[in-house]
C-alpha cells in the first residue's frame, strides 16, 4: 500500500501546476477598428474627409496599439487623440494624443483600467482636428472589430 500511496501523491503533484495554470485568466489580444467622417463629429461637419484606423489591445499588458489613415481634409491635420468616455453622438476630453498627425498615424499607449473597460464598452472615439475645424474635422467611435 505505501507504494500506491506514493504513486498517487506523485500522479497529484503532478497534474496540480497544470490545473492551477488552467484556472488563471487568460491574456488575449482584442481587435478594434473606427471608421472617421465629418458626419460622426459633434456637431456633424461637411468635410468631405475620411478616415480609419485599426487597433488591437493587449488585455495581459493593457498596450493599445493603432494605425490610423485619413484623406480628403480641408487641410492638413493639426491635432489627432483619442477621446473618452463618450458614447456615439457625446464628447469627452481627449485621454491619448498622438504625435505628429499631419497624414496618419501609428502609435501605442498603455491603458488605465477604466481607460481599458471605457474601449471595451464602446465608449472611446478618434477625432482629427484642422485648422478650418478646430473642434474637430472627422470622428469615429472605436468599436470591436475583426
Amino acid at each position: 500500500m505505501t507504494k500506491i500511496r506514493c504513486v498517487a501523491f506523485i500522479a497529484g503533484v503532478s497534474i496540480l501546476p497544470a490545473a492551477l495554470l488552467a484556472t488563471g485568466a487568460a491574456a488575449e489580444t482584442v481587435a478594434y477598428k473606427a471608421t472617421l467622417t465629418g458626419a460622426a463629429e459633434v456637431p456633424a461637419t461637411t468635410s468631405k474627409g475620411t478616415g480609419a484606423a485599426i487597433l488591437t489591445y493587449d488585455t495581459a499588458t493593457k498596450l493599445l496599439k493603432w494605425s490610423v489613415t485619413y484623406s480628403g481634409l480641408s487641410g492638413p491635420a493639426t491635432m489627432a487623440h483619442i477621446h473618452g468616455p463618450a458614447e456615439a453622438g457625446k464628447n469627452a476630453s481627449p485621454v491619448v494624443p498622438f504625435t505628429n498627425p499631419a497624414s496618419g498615424v501609428e502609435g501605442s499607449a498603455t491603458l488605465t483600467d477604466a481607460q481599458a473597460a471605457d474601449l471595451a464598452a464602446g465608449k472611446m472615439y478618434i477625432n482629427v482636428h484642422t485648422a478650418e475645424n478646430k473642434p474637430g474635422e472627422i470622428r469615429g467611435q472605436i468599436m470591436k472589430g475583426k
